[in-house]
Formats: C-alpha cells, sequence, structure tokens
C-alpha cells in the first residue's frame, strides 16, 4: 500500500509540474506555431546537373548568402564534391535522354522518394546529341510536368533553354540546341497554370561553348556560374523574395524593364556591344524591346539574339527572338550589335510586355 502512495504522489507530482512549466510559458508559448518546413527543391537532369553539376554548389551558397536557409536540395542521388561545403542531394543522372526517363516511368519513384515543392529541369543534352526530334523531348517534359502534378499539383517547375553545346562528334548537334530552344519558351506557357507555374529560363544566351566548357559539353567553373546565376533570380522568386540587389521594388506592379550597355570591342569607325536586359518588375515578362539611340550618326549594322528593327529615322530597336522573350522576375537575358559609331554615342532604353 505505501509503494503505491508513493506510486501516485510521483505521478501527482509530475503532473503539477507540466502544469506549473505551461503556465510560466505564458500564451505566447502555448500558442507557438511549429517551425515551417525547408521547401524542397529537387534538381533534375543528366550529367551536367550530376556530374559533378557544381553549379549546385554555387547556386545553394548564393541562396543561402541572401537569406534563403529555409530550403533543402533534395534528390536520391548525393553530391560528387565541388571545393565547398552545400547540400549536394540531386537527381542529376549521367547520360540519362529525358524521353527515356519519360517512357520508362522513372520520375515518379524519384519523386516519391524526396517529395519536392520545386523542380529545377536542365534536361535534353543527351536528346538532341542523340538526335531526338524536338517534338519528342517536348512531349517527354509535358510527360514529366503531368508526373510531378500528379505527385503534388501545387508543383513549381523552372525548365532550362539548355546551355549551347559543340562536341567535336557532333557538327550538328549546335543548331539542333537552338531548335530546341527556340520551342521551350512557347510550351512553357502552354503547360503553365496559376497553381503550378511552369517558367522557362535562358540558360542558353550568353554561355559560350568555348570559354565556359571543357569539353564543348560540360560546364567548367565559369560556366558553373554562368548557370546559378541564371537560376538564381527564377529560384529566388519563387521561395517568395528576390535577390536583395535587384532594382524592382517590393510591390511593384505590371511589365518594367532595364536595359544596359556596354561595348566589348572597337575599331576605326565601329564597335561591337552588348546589351543586358532585365526585368525589374515583380511578375514575368512575355516579352521586351529596347531602343538603341545614337547620338551623331551611325548605325544599328548586326544583331544576334534579337530581331532588329530600323525606323525612317535611324533608330534601331530590337525586339526579343522567339525564345529569350520570357523573363522570371529578377531575370535576363542579353544580345550582340555591332554599330558604326563609338561606344559613347549609345543610349539604350527598355518596354515589356507582362505575361
Amino acid at each position: 500500500m505505501a509503494m503505491r502512495s508513493r506510486h501516485l504522489l510521483r505521478a501527482a507530482l509530475t503532473a503539477l509540474s507540466l502544469a506549473l512549466a505551461l503556465l510560466g510559458a505564458g500564451p505566447a508559448a502555448a500558442n507557438a506555431a511549429p517551425a515551417a518546413d525547408p521547401v524542397r527543391i529537387m534538381p533534375l537532369g543528366d550529367s551536367i546537373t550530376g556530374s559533378p553539376g557544381c553549379w549546385r554548389s554555387v547556386l545553394w551558397n548564393r541562396l543561402q548568402s541572401a537569406g534563403h536557409t529555409d530550403v533543402d536540395f533534395v534528390g536520391t542521388l548525393g553530391p560528387q564534391g565541388c571545393g565547398q561545403p552545400y547540400d549536394g542531394d540531386n537527381e542529376g543522372h549521367g547520360g540519362a535522354l529525358v524521353t527515356n526517363v519519360a517512357s520508362q516511368n522513372l520520375l515518379p519513384g524519384w519523386l516519391s522518394a524526396t517529395r519536392p515543392d520545386i523542380v529545377v529541369m536542365h534536361f535534353g543534352t543527351n536528346d538532341v546529341w542523340s538526335n531526338r526530334p524536338t517534338d519528342s523531348i517536348l512531349a517527354a517534359y509535358s510527360t514529366l510536368v503531368d508526373q510531378m502534378r500528379a505527385h503534388n499539383p501545387a508543383m513549381k517547375i523552372l525548365v532550362a533553354q539548355i546551355i549551347p553545346m559543340n562536341p567535336g562528334t557532333c557538327a550538328e548537334c549546335a543548331q539542333r540546341v537552338v531548335a530546341l530552344n527556340e520551342r521551350i519558351p512557347g510550351w512553357a506557357r502552354s503547360k503553365s497554370t496559376a497553381n503550378s507555374p511552369v517558367i522557362a529560363v535562358d540558360q542558353w544566351t550568353g554561355f559560350s561553348t568555348a570559354s565556359d566548357t571543357y569539353d564543348g559539353v560540360h560546364p567548367n567553373a565559369s560556366g558553373d556560374e554562368k548557370i546559378a546565376s541564371r537560376w538564381y533570380p527564377a529560384l529566388a522568386g519563387l521561395l517568395g523574395r528576390g535577390d536583395p540587389g535587384d532594382p524592382g521594388e517590393p510591390g511593384e506592379g505590371g511589365a518594367a524593364c532595364t536595359a544596359s550597355y556596354r561595348a566589348t570591342s572597337a575599331w576605326q569607325g565601329g564597335h561591337q556591344g552588348e546589351v543586358t536586359v532585365r526585368n525589374t518588375g515583380t511578375g514575368p515578362v512575355s516579352g521586351w524591346s529596347v531602343r538603341i539611340v545614337l547620338d551623331g550618326g551611325g548605325r544599328v549594322t548586326q544583331v544576334w539574339n534579337g530581331v532588329l528593327e530600323t525606323g525612317a529615322d535611324g533608330t534601331a530597336t530590337v525586339r526579343n527572338t522567339a525564345w529569350n522573350g520570357t523573363l522570371a522576375a529578377g531575370g535576363g537575358t542579353s544580345f550582340g550589335v555591332i554599330v558604326s559609331a563609338a561606344p559613347s554615342s549609345v543610349t539604350v532604353d527598355c518596354a515589356a510586355t507582362a505575361t
């Protein structure tokens, strides 16, 4: 009986201690919300994403530095080492074709194992190399998007216009990439929904197979930096706040863009320049145009990665191509020009069209 009394007393004292602890904590502790789960991000693709895919380490650390610490990169594959600490989980399968991943139904298992909220996809390089038709690649993209939404109806999806390629064994690959990239923005718009946006991210413009890859296909350190810099603004926008360095102000509405100009080389009577267009609004834009004004004569004689229109007064307007007009908030692209005037004579301004 004495033993039973001691057990009852101990239970009563424990209950009293718990009650006092709750009272001491007060209403704030009693009503405190549980910590939010991190946003789960799946990098999806082939060896450009996973072997070793060090743009992921650059992107991860940039997100951390900007305050996006509540993210979790996920995938069934682990890191392969990139010289800096980072969350290396990924779904970058070396040698994989997106058409095979779709036809073999591989993605649902990866999704079930990792439960992503956002997918960052650079996929199709091996399909281009294998001469798979552009229509087949886009159909595979559609299959993967449908599978992502079956797993998570609110999945957010970033899809790359893939980096250029120029392998020694495939002279036709460079143009095949262009053909695929021209179709991706329109495909993305056709698949995008309010609940599950599909956003094309331009990884092609400004990327050089000569200086940004080590073999004409796979990125080197400068290529990794460029890839990460293109993913970052689109991904930061999905995470709820943009890059603190972006010129857009919180709460801005409508479409807005800026254009900046720099000369890349010059000669007697002319020069080559690069115009960078950046979306400074809070939402995506579906198109842009840049007006180039030349003081003191001269004209724009050539443009690449843009469509040139010249007015009767000689004023040049460059509009986006079919594949580089869609820019996520904070995103950017660039085009090149040849001008028959000195660099100091050039001024530029930009107009954008809302999605």
